[in-house]
C-alpha cells in the first residue's frame, strides 16, 4: 500500500471541501426517520444526489421499492459498499439534550438510534470522494454503491444476494458506526433469521360443530350468544407466544450468545365481542452464531405454531422476513483499510459537542463532566486490540457474535467491516444507564456525529483507491477469500444464499410507517389526544 498518495489526498481534501453538505444530507435523513421497509423519502433522496453526480441508479432493485443500486464507471475492478436508513420504532427524539419526542407525532413514532443516517453518509461520502479522485487522476474502476432498506430487520442484503447484485464484485466495504474507530479482524456478525407466523381463523362454523351431534344445541343458530365460541386468531398468537417463551429451551443449550424476540404486527380485527377474531401476525427473530442453531430454533417455532393452530380453530402460515449467513473475515482487508484510517488519524471533538453533552448529564442528575465522551472514540484501536476485547466476551468455540445483514456481502467477495466512533457519554459509575433519549438525541448533532462520519469517508476512499490502483493488495484480499471458501464462490467450503433466487421481498407486511390522513401526515398509530386518557398507575 502506498502511503497518502496524490490521489487520496485529493478525496481527503474533496470530504473536507464537501463537508457541509454532507453533514446537512446526513441531517436530512435523521429527520426523515423512516422505519424498515418504508424509507421512500430517504431512498429518494439518495437516489437523487446520486444521479445529479453522474451515477445511473436502478430504483428499486430486487423488487424492493426503497432499494437502489447506484453504478459508475466502465471498466476496472468491481468495488462496493452501501448506505442504510432505515430508523426505529418507538425511538422518536429531537436533537435536544432533554427528553422530546418529534412534535405533531405519536410519542413513540420511530426516531435514528445507531444512527443510520451517519452510517449511510459516511459511506456515501467515501465512494464519492472517490469517484471524484478517479475522474481527477484517470483511475480505472467501477463503483457500486447500494441502498439497502430494513437493516433492523436484516432485510435487504440477502434478497440482494440471492438475486445475483453480488456475483461479480472485487471486493466490499462495510460501514458501521460504534464504540471504536478500527476495522474487524475474524470475529464477524453471525446470522439472523425472521419470520412472521400468521393465524387465520377462516372457518369458525367447524369448530362449534365438531364432534357433536346435530341435537347438542338446539336453537343454536337462532341464539349465537349461548354457542361456545371459537378461540380465534387472538388466542392463536397468546398461545404461539406462550409456548415459545416455554419451550426456549429446547432450542439450544444455555452456551454461547443467542437470542429470540417476539413483535406483534397485528392482532384481531376490531370485531364484536362474541364474534371469534378472523386473524393475527407475531414476527419471531432470532440471532445465532451458526446455522445449525437457527435451523433447531426454527424447527421449534414451526411445531408451536402447528400446535397453537390446532388448539384455537385456526390455520398456520409462514412467511419468511430474511435468512442471513454468518460473516466471513478478510485479514488482508481489514489490515489494509486501518492502514488508511491511520492515514486520516483519529477524531477530535470540539468544545460544542462536549457541551450538547454536559447538558444531557446535568438533564439525568449527574455532574457534568469536563471529557464527557469515553477516550476511546479519539483513538484508533488497532483490529487485534478490538478482536482480543470481543473474544473475552464469548466462549471459545463461537466464532462469530450478534447480528447484522452485511455478513450476505462477505460470501460473494473479500469484505472489510469499518467501525468509527458514534460517542456514547462516559459513565459515573459501573452499572449506570443513560436514557435511550440521550443516545438518539445525539446522533442528530453535526458536532457529534460528523468527526467519525468523515474519518469514515476518508478511509473508505483511501481503501477504495489502493484497491484500484495496487494489483498487489487486492490480490492479497482476494487469495484469502479463495482459500476462506475453498475456492472462492462456489467451494467446498463457501456458503450458498440462504433465501432463493425468486423470494418476494415482505414488503407487503404491516410495518410501522407514516400515513397520510385527513389531519395530515401522522405515525400508523395516531398521535393521542391530549386529556383522553387518565393514568392509573
Amino acid at each position: 500500500m502506498a502511503g497518502l498518495s496524490e490521489a487520496k489526498r485529493f478525496a481527503h481534501d474533496w470530504v473536507d471541501r464537501n463537508s457541509q453538505r454532507l453533514s446537512d444530507f446526513d441531517l436530512e435523513i435523521w429527520r426523515y426517520a423512516e422505519p424498515a421497509w418504508r424509507e421512500y423519502r430517504s431512498a429518494k433522496a439518495y437516489v437523487d444526489l446520486l444521479r445529479a453526480d453522474g451515477w445511473e441508479v436502478e430504483e428499486g432493485s430486487g423488487g424492493m421499492p426503497t432499494a437502489f443500486l447506484a453504478s459508475w464507471g466502465e471498466s476496472g475492478p468491481v468495488i462496493g459498499s452501501y448506505a442504510e436508513y432505515d430508523a426505529v420504532p418507538g425511538n422518536s427524539q429531537q436533537a435536544v439534550p432533554y427528553q422530546a419526542p418529534r412534535e405533531g407525532l405519536h410519542p413513540y413514532a420511530a426516531g435514528h438510534t445507531d444512527p443510520h443516517s451517519m452510517l449511510g453518509v459516511g459511506a456515501l461520502a467515501g465512494f464519492l470522494a472517490a469517484k471524484a479522485a478517479m475522474e481527477q487522476f484517470g483511475i480505472a474502476g467501477r463503483l457500486r454503491f447500494f441502498g439497502e432498506p430494513a437493516e433492523k430487520v436484516c432485510g435487504s442484503k440477502p434478497v440482494h444476494a440471492a438475486k445475483g447484485y453480488f456475483d461479480d464484485a472485487d471486493a466490499f466495504i462495510s460501514y458501521h458506526p460504534l464504540n471504536a474507530n478500527t476495522t474487524v479482524w475474524e470475529t464477524h456478525c453471525g446470522s439472523y433469521w425472521s419470520a412472521v407466523f400468521t393465524f387465520e381463523c377462516a372457518e369458525p362454523e367447524t369448530w362449534i360443530n365438531k364432534g357433536l351431534s346435530p341435537k347438542a344445541h338446539d336453537d343454536s343458530a337462532a341464539n349465537p350468544h349461548s354457542v361456545a365460541r371459537t378461540p380465534g386468531a387472538i388466542d392463536a398468537i397468546m398461545l404461539m407466544y406462550t409456548l415459545t417463551k416455554y419451550t426456549k429451551e429446547a432450542m439450544f443449550p444455555h452456551t454461547g450468545t443467542w437470542t429470540l424476540n417476539e413483535f406483534v404486527l397485528a392482532a384481531g380485527d376490531a370485531t364484536s365481542d362474541n364474534l371469534p377474531p378472523r386473524w393475527s401476525q407475531i414476527q419471531y427473530s432470532w440471532r445465532a452464531p451458526t446455522l445449525a442453531i437457527q435451523e433447531q430454533i426454527y424447527a421449534v417455532l414451526e411445531n408451536n405454531a402447528r400446535q397453537a393452530a390446532g388448539a384455537t380453530g385456526c390455520r398456520a402460515h409462514v412467511q419468511w422476513v430474511t435468512k442471513t449467513r454468518p460473516g466471513l473475515a478478510n485479514n488482508a482487508l481489514a489490515a489494509l483499510t486501518f492502514r488508511n484510517m491511520e492515514l486520516v488519524g483519529a477524531p477530535t471533538y470540539s468544545e460544542e459537542a462536549k457541551a450538547f453533552a454536559r447538558e444531557i448529564q446535568k438533564n439525568v442528575g449527574i455532574d457534568p463532566m469536563d471529557d464527557p465522551f469515553p477516550d476511546a472514540f479519539e483513538q484508533l484501536t488497532a483490529p487485534h486490540e478490538y478482536e482480543e476485547a470481543t473474544r473475552k466476551l464469548l466462549p471459545e468455540w463461537q466464532k462469530n457474535f450478534t447480528s447484522d445483514d452485511y455478513t450476505d456481502y462477505t460470501w460473494h467477495a473479500p469484505t472489510v467491516r469499518v467501525f468509527t466512533g458514534r460517542p456514547v457519554l462516559r459513565t459515573p459509575y459501573a452499572g449506570f444507564e443513560y436514557p435511550a433519549w440521550a443516545y438518539n438525541a445525539m446522533g442528530g448533532v453535526p458536532e457529534i456525529v460528523d468527526p467519525g462520519m468523515f474519518l469514515a469517508g476518508k478511509t473508505i476512499a483511501g481503501t477504495t483507491l489502493d484497491l484500484l490502483t495496487d494489483p498487489e493488495e487486492l490480490a492479497k484480499a482476494k487469495a484469502e477469500f479463495e482459500e476462506r471458501t475453498g475456492g472462492g464462490v462456489g467451494g467446498s467450503m463457501w456458503l450458498a444464499p440462504l433465501l432463493p433466487n425468486d423470494f418476494q421481498p415482505p414488503i407487503d407486511l404491516r410495518w410501522p410507517e407514516y400515513v397520510t390522513t385527513a389531519r395530515g401526515e401522522e405515525w400508523w398509530i395516531p398521535t393521542p389526544v391530549p386529556g383522553a386518557s387518565e393514568r392509573i398507575a
